[in-house]
């Protein structure tokens, strides 16, 4: 890999952060009242996002969509069966409770991202597409058309599951 190549994956790495980061600061900025700070982080996350999306297609990462889907299934499951497994077992060892909460629940939430991928995949020429999807607020939890009764990762109640169409 270049020099250009790699500089293009930190900075796509580094703008995707951001983004988040932002949109979270955001989040407690509205939380405390604070909306003219809360629209600014907003404003500069998308901006970041056109930062991450075109140094993204500048690296040709950006395929049609069953070359994106595969690439979403490949890295879902690195996560839940090589990254995460060794980040929970590390945080226990530690006696980090949150962090191994919050890797728990991410690792079993990707595994649930990669078979909707691809399920979605399977089905790209004859869709049998969802009126939606459900995520859960608390773990990430993906569901089609409707909030289960009891989130299976993390318990929460239907209430805390945010629609996505």
């Amino acid at each position: 890999m270049s020099n250009t190549e790699q500089n293009l994956w930190e900075a796509f790495a580094g703008e995707s952060q951001a983004n988040r980061k932002y949109l979270a600061f955001a989040k407690q900025a509205d939380k405390e009242g604070h909306s003219q700070a809360a629209k600014l982080f907003r404003a500069a996350a998308e901006a970041e996002t056109v930062h991450a999306h075109a140094h993204l297609r500048t690296l040709g990462e950006v395929k049609n969509t069953a070359e994106n889907l595969q690439s979403a299934i490949d890295g879902e499951t690195h996560e839940f069966k090589k990254m995460y497994p060794g980040m929970i077992e590390e945080a226990r060892k530690e006696g980090n409770k949150a962090a191994e909460r919050s890797f728990s629940y991410a690792n079993a939430v990707e595994e649930v991202h990669a078979g909707l991928y691809q399920k979605t995949l399977d089905s790209l020429d004859s869709p049998q597409e969802a009126d939606c999807y459900y995520v859960c607020s608390v773990c990430g939890f993906t569901i089609e058309n409707a909030p289960p009764e009891k989130c299976p990762v993390c318990g929460a109640r239907p209430a805390a599951f945010m629609k996505v169409e």
